[in-house]
């Protein structure tokens, strides 16, 4: 946003004041806001301030989502407040998640243009589907709501504080820690990708047509956007990863073993998931109502240097000093 033509007031929720401090350290015109997402009352006053609300926080967080809208609805029909949600891909991972099935292909793909319907009508018991629902409920006149639903994020991000993200990054690091690539299955599931530059682009671009009244993007039942460049498969990936934590000297071998979902899990949280269930989609509606052109790295150009930066997270990489001193 700093880098947009048009200039914003900003507010932003931080948890304490140390997190406060990180923004306010390349931030500094932002104004701090102390609470979090059960800050019920300090998220609706907040959203009535504003013209436009970005919740990056939480894809599940129900009660600050319900907020945030009720906040918004205090904002007269031809003044509408306008809401920008993140959901996540595992919502469409709902059919290998339901049969238990990981690691094998899928030739389902869905679509948010001519397949949206399809999108906003999955099953309840879809990850991130409830707070989904809420939102899209809870546009009105008063309310323009959107999604945006990114795949596999990666990449190194410039913001304050976490600047890691989860599937390669988590990859990379039960490669290093396990001494041998991982993989879910046969290897065969799909993903799509995104870098996290790209990904900042299409929240900009919501934000500049909200800023102009809706602009050319769809809001409400249409305005649904998967947010992806391309796609990958996970068991390529794992032996990319494991290769470049060979070639490295992180590792002794550059094999990957097959574990059970029981042993995937317990390295990483939802790994059977995040690495072994199917979510397959294309990004239509950002391409041709915003002109959002990707134009990051590809995955596969970041794994070797996310398996350096993990391996230095856990010490495994020798600084220049100690490699002067022996």
């Amino acid at each position: 946003m700093e880098k947009s033509s048009k200039k914003y007031e900003v507010a932003a929720l931080v948890r304490n004041s140390d997190k406060g401090a990180q923004v306010a350290s390349q931030y500094p015109t932002i104004r701090l806001v102390y609470g979090d997402l059960d800050s019920a009352e300090l998220l609706e006053e907040e959203a009535k301030k504003a013209d436009i609300v970005l919740n990056c926080a939480s894809a599940d967080h129900a009660a600050g989502a319900e907020a945030l809208i009720k906040g918004l609805g205090a904002h007269p029909s031809e003044s509408p407040g306008f809401m920008i949600h993140t959901s996540g891909a595992t919502v469409i991972a709902f059919a290998d998640i339901e049969r238990k099935i990981f690691g094998e292909s899928s030739s389902k793909i869905y679509n948010d243009w001519d397949g949206v319907s399809e999108v906003t009508s999955l099953p309840d018991f879809a990850p991130h589907r409830s707070v989904d629902k809420l939102v899209l409920a809870g546009g009105s006149q008063k309310v323009k709501a959107a999604i945006v639903c990114p795949p596999t994020i990666y990449g190194h991000g410039q913001g304050p504080g976490n600047q890691r993200s989860i599937q390669l990054p988590e990859l990379a690091r039960c490669t290093l820690e396990k001494g041998h690539g991982i993989q879910v299955g046969a290897g065969k599931t799909y993903w799509n990708n995104i870098h996290v530059h790209d990904l900042s682009d299409l929240y900009v671009a919501l934000i500049e047509a909200a800023a102009a009244g809706g602009g050319k993007a769809s809001w409400g039942n249409e305005g649904y956007y998967f947010a992806e460049n391309g796609e990958h498969v996970w068991g390529k990936i794992a032996q990319a990863v494991a290769t470049a934590a060979h070639k490295q000297g992180f590792i002794p071998t550059d094999k990957v073993e097959i574990h059970s979902n029981e042993e995937i899990n317990e390295m990483s949280k939802g790994g059977t998931v995040l690495w072994g269930a199917n979510s397959r989609c294309r990004a239509v509606r950002a391409r041709t109502l915003l002109g959002w052109s990707p134009k990051g790295k590809s995955l596969e150009d970041v794994i070797a240097e996310t398996v350096a930066s993990e391996a230095d997270l856990r010490g495994l990489v020798k600084h220049h000093a100690e490699q002067v001193t022996g």
